[in-house]
């Protein structure tokens, strides 16, 4: 077998980790529960950030938010994220670092919480989705994060065997650990350093520059 068939796949998440939309989520979020007569902080929604619409609004705003208004919330968030589009752009460094991994021999995959129509336009944004092996999205059935399914099913895809999950969010890191999964975090969605390690992050890198810059370092280093 040759090694770079013993290289572990690569789980990348996307807002936060490959493209610079993290704060528009948060803006959409909190005027979607404004709509609807809510309040809810920016930094509790951006604490909840990474882990699926599906859960998010019972997260930070309660049960009864999620049985009355959930799907209202869900769909106003969807119309103010994709108003603001335009905006958003490639994290630096975000396709050096998929380019450096494919051709490192590592199978790169997504594995992305939101609905499959946003992510290939996120996808488009930063320019990725055709060197990637995989992607899985919020409309495969399977579980959003932090369970361990959009991980694992992303593995699956790959063909199996060791992974490693770079993400920016708790979320992702956790996700990972569910799946039995090392990981990998990045700051670039906002999340400090301390809370991605205490959540079980092996590393932590800036962002996707950073770990590019380190990736003989890391647990991606060529062997």
């Amino acid at each position: 077998m040759s090694s770079a068939l013993l290289r572990p796949t690569v789980v990348l998440d996307l807002d936060g980790t490959l493209v610079d939309s993290v704060y528009q989520h948060v803006a959409s979020w909190q005027a979607a529960f404004h709509d609807v007569g809510l309040h809810v902080g920016a930094v509790r929604i951006h604490e909840s950030i990474g882990m699926g619409g599906d859960r998010l609004v019972a997260e930070v705003a309660g049960e009864s938010a999620e049985s009355a208004v959930g799907d209202e919330v869900r769909r106003l968030h969807d119309t103010y994220f994709r108003a603001g589009l335009r905006t958003i752009c490639p994290l630096d460094g975000a396709s050096e670092l998929v380019d450096a991994l494919v051709e490192r021999g590592h199978r790169v995959v997504l594995a992305s919480s939101s609905e499959a129509g946003l992510v290939d336009e996120l996808l488009d944004i930063a320019g990725v989705g055709h060197r990637l092996h995989a992607v899985v999205t919020g409309s495969d059935e399977a579980a959003s994060k932090p369970a361990p399914d959009l991980v694992e099913l992303a593995v699956q895809r790959a063909g199996g065997g060791p992974a490693v999950v770079v993400g920016d969010a708790t979320w992702d890191v956790e996700s990972a650990a569910a799946a039995g999964v090392a990981s990998i975090g990045l700051r670039s969605g906002g999340v400090s350093a301390e809370r991605l390690l205490a959540a079980g992050a092996v590393a932590v890198h800036e962002g996707p520059r950073d770990l590019l810059d380190h990736l003989d370092e890391s647990l991606l280093a060529a062997r």
